[in-house]
């Protein structure tokens, strides 16, 4: 298995024959709105797509979804939608977000599972985890999503956590899965009120600690609610005596 991290939540995985996009967020730097009114109010996202998009994203043959409702633009853009319908891609998501997605015009495949419990996925399996994206007043306005655990013939497995604080679920789901490879959300992402609706540092250290396989952190430097730093978080990690992954926009890394 090949993971390419694009930009923010945006990956790439390689899976056997197949190449699958998660949570494409394909906008221009500046093209999308703020995220927070009183602080950091710079336009989304920070940064361009890495030069090395363009050619990874030929390839591409299927796309995953983990959330995209309620205004969820860094999963699922304008851009992310038009490059999507005219590539006409198959969307494989929830049954949550399959008739959102199919009014948009895209090819969408439902999964069929209930939570954690194994169904098919090209030709593996595939589970989804439920995200806790934020807790209390803020977690009520936001739209949850899924995580995906992913198991494929020869392949390591590999979660996917999705848009989620560290919650009992994630870490009992870990603990009886044990993934060789984890790729969580770390950018400490937060509005102008409430807590962390994503785990910032301390919370993927304690992650870390759980796995017993390979950690990947993303959600970093891309949006304007996300103040967790590549440095900060490697420098955390290197501290706390945990092996974690921080990857740079283009950068692929190989399991």
């Amino acid at each position: 298995m090949k993971l390419q991290q694009i930009r923010n939540a945006t990956i790439i995985l390689d899976l056997g024959p197949y190449r699958v996009l998660v949570d494409p967020m394909l906008a221009r730097k500046g093209a999308l709105p703020p995220l927070r009114l009183f602080v950091a109010r710079q336009r989304n996202p920070l940064v361009e797509l890495p030069a090395e998009a363009p050619a990874a994203l030929d390839s591409v043959t299927h796309c995953l979804i983990t959330h995209c409702q309620k205004g969820h633009f860094d999963h699922l853009d304008r851009a992310g939608i038009r490059w999507l319908r005219e590539k006409k891609l198959p969307v494989i998501c929830t049954p949550h977000d399959a008739a959102y997605l199919s009014a948009q015009g895209l090819t969408v495949q439902p999964l069929l599972a209930a939570h954690e419990q194994p169904g098919p996925f090209l030709n593996g399996i595939i589970r989804t985890v439920r995200c806790t994206h934020g807790l209390g007043l803020v977690g009520k306005l936001m739209e949850h999503g899924v995580g995906y655990f992913i198991e494929m013939p020869g392949e390591p497995s590999v979660y996917l956590a999705g848009d989620t604080v560290l919650t009992s679920t994630v870490r009992e789901f870990v603990a009886k899965h044990q993934p060789d490879v984890c790729v969580v959300p770390a950018g400490g992402a937060r509005f102008d009120f409430g807590g962390e609706i994503i785990m910032g540092v301390e919370e993927v250290i304690e992650f870390t600690r759980l796995c017993h396989g390979k950690v990947v952190a993303n959600h970093l430097e891309a949006l304007s609610h996300c103040p967790t730093t590549r440095t900060e978080l490697s420098k955390a990690a290197m501290s706390a005596g945990v092996h974690l992954m921080v990857l740079e926009d283009g950068e692929t890394v190989a399991f």
